[in-house]
């Protein structure tokens, strides 16, 4: 398509109701457009991939069970790499999940690393990565602080966008701290007054920052770039698709995360709640249009959500009923209604909130929960006929025990969960360690099982 040109995938959209919007979204993944297959061959499996999850994703029993497995430095590990290469060798990350896609085929393509020099290039100073203040084999990791004031949540909520430029981007790296000189854009409203209002942009330390912004996008460039040689070579060699089509996150979390941390979000909900349900309420809608915009661009209408602070150890089922849930929920409705499949990753557990997801006003089929730690069996009895679901081999069974033990576990989880469609068969948490003989038993015996 060529730039400029109107999206054919958007024609009529208004006319559209949300299955349909979805049902022209997974024709697209289903078409790969700028995927160069091999053979007929290649693309013939490629698109059976994605219709095992399309099914999957629509409550029906596909061809097989979708099996996939979230990796972090395993891809790295696989090929001997240390989690300092992984995140500062583009080219052997690229190299590691090449031979990743290769030895273990799972049903669409795993992601890479953060890319440690955009960090560095940036300043970052809210997280910790190997290299720098952390040693060459341990993950990457955020450094919780109050990053924003208690007193700030007025003007986050005033003006999210000027708030996190002038205020809060300076505190998470130092390339950003010029952009707090900038007055608002809708200054620029004048001709008259444009000379007066852009001298902020000779200033040579907003002008050196911005060549440190420069430079880190440079390096995102080139990490991607390196990246997706190993995305065609899954796709167009070995019929391996694409899953993410995204990300956003769920409006509590934007807050707990990394702007009031933990310890914060948690003193705020007894000393200051309005403010938070103002806040989660003000990001509604930035979180829609950041998951659209992505999906646009995407192959793959899948949104992925990886929830911090809503599981049963961080707040009581009142409490999430009442902070977390209803703007994650209206995050959900919007993606949903333009055709996007949200998923939620519900990291730790989640089995006392399953009769809160199993929400009416969530349409049969729109969403799609991926458990870690929450009991599987209760899941499938509360989501059963409303929501795909997936999970939940534990990474401590990859990591430590014996093949024989982890079909065991896949077989059970597949029998208690996948008899009626509806299920997609992973792990539950983000692989950095694994036996190459379990990920792939855990793999084999999902595809394997008939049910």
């Amino acid at each position: 398509m060529a730039w400029g040109a109107p999206d054919p995938l958007f024609e009529g959209w208004d006319r559209l109701d949300w299955q349909e919007r979805r049902r022209r979204r997974f024709a697209r993944w289903l078409a790969a457009p700028g995927v160069e297959f091999e053979t007929d061959a290649v693309r013939d499996a490629y698109q059976g991939r994605v219709q095992l999850l399309i099914d999957a994703l629509d409550l029906k029993k596909p061809a097989r069970v979708p099996v996939s497995a979230a990796v972090g430095f395993y891809v790295g590990k696989h090929s001997g790499l240390t989690k300092k290469e992984s995140m500062h060798d583009y080219e052997k990350m690229s190299g590691a999940l090449v031979r990743y896609h290769e030895d273990f085929r799972p049903d669409f393509q795993a992601r890479p690393v953060a890319p440690a020099g955009v960090f560095e290039r940036l300043g970052l100073e809210f997280v910790d990565w190997p290299g720098h203040g952390l040693s060459d084999e341990t993950p990457w990791q955020y450094l919780e602080a109050e990053y924003m004031k208690a007193e700030e949540y007025d003007a986050l909520i005033a003006d999210p966008e000027n708030y996190f430029r002038r205020a809060l981007l300076p505190r998470f790296g130092s390339a950003f701290a010029t952009l707090a000189a900038l007055g608002p854009f809708s200054d620029l409203m004048e001709a008259a007054s444009m000379p007066f209002n852009i001298l902020p942009f000779a200033d040579p330390a907003l002008v050196e920052g911005m060549q440190r912004l420069a430079e880190a996008a440079r390096d995102s460039f080139a990490w991607l770039k390196a990246t997706h040689k190993a995305d065609a070579q899954a796709a167009g060699r070995l019929g391996i698709p694409p899953e993410l089509g995204g990300s956003a996150k769920a409006p509590y979390d934007i807050l707990a995360d990394t702007l009031r941390g933990t310890k914060g979000i948690m003193v705020d909900r007894f000393r200051r709640p309005a403010k938070i349900l103002a806040a989660t309420e003000r990001f509604v809608p930035l979180m829609i249009d950041l998951a659209v915009r992505q999906a646009a661009r995407a192959h793959a209408p899948l949104i992925f959500f990886w929830l911090h602070k809503g599981a049963d150890s961080f707040m009581s089922p009142d409490d999430f009923r009442t902070f977390y849930w209803p703007t994650l929920k209206a995050v959900m409705i919007g993606l949903i209604e333009q055709g996007i499949v949200p998923v939620l990753f519900a990291q730790g557990g989640y089995t006392r909130r399953l009769d809160i997801l199993a929400d009416d006003d969530l349409p049969a089929g729109g969403p799609l929960w991926w458990f870690d730690q929450t009991d599987m069996a209760a899941a499938n009895r509360a989501l059963g006929g409303r929501a795909c679901v997936a999970g939940n081999v534990p990474s401590a069974l990859l990591a430590l025990a014996s093949p024989r033990e982890v079909e065991e576990y896949v077989i059970g989880l597949l029998d208690t969960c996948a008899g009626d469609g509806g299920f997609f068969l992973r792990n539950g948490a983000s692989l950095d360690d694994a036996k190459a003989e379990n990920l792939r038993a855990m793999i084999e015996t999902g595809r394997n099982w008939r049910g």
